[in-house]
């Protein structure tokens, strides 16, 4: 196992990378080994979905709940996000271009499936990272499934209610 990380970031942060480094991501796309999700059986599903601009918005609203959420914990930890940001970037582009290489390439996936696995590990690790103001949660959700082996790429239905799509 490559150690990625070497700033000095919260302690979850850390683990939350070591637990994503030693996961084998998208081992399980397609297998039907979950409950309360939907499951795709292709990748073309899966890319097709991960871009609609429904799943962008449900994550990128995901994204102000947590800057929200930081700035009413506290304005002094809010002002720290972009610094946090930049930290974390050469690490986020490192971790997903080696954990999606080989499936990229097998299944020639767009650069826009790397895009959306950067910004769901880049909004989990800012969500690690400010864990001691806020819980985790969206984001952490969706790790899960990146932990399990699947790519977590879609909502069905009305954001809350419904469900995830996964492939």
């Amino acid at each position: 196992m490559q150690k990625i990380w070497v700033n000095d970031m919260n302690p979850r942060t850390t683990a939350t990378i070591e637990e994503l480094e030693c996961a084998n991501w998208f081992s399980a796309v397609g297998q039907f080994d979950l409950e309360h999700v939907k499951i795709l059986s292709t990748w073309d599903e899966a890319i097709d979905v991960c871009v609609r601009t429904a799943w962008r918005d449900i994550t990128f609203e995901a994204k102000n709940l947590l800057t929200e959420r930081i700035f009413k914990a506290g304005r002094e930890r809010f002002n720290d996000w972009n610094n946090i940001l930049k930290a974390i970037e050469p690490n986020v582009k490192d971790l997903v271009r080696r954990k999606i290489g080989k499936v990229a390439h097998d299944y020639d996936l767009p650069e826009l499936f790397t895009k959306c696995v950067e910004w769901d590990i880049r909004m989990l690790l800012m969500e690690s990272e400010y864990s001691d103001v806020c819980q985790p949660g969206f984001f952490s959700a969706l790790a899960f499934f990146y932990v399990k082996g699947h790519f977590p790429c879609g909502w069905e239905g009305q954001h809350p209610q419904g469900r995830l799509i996964v492939y």
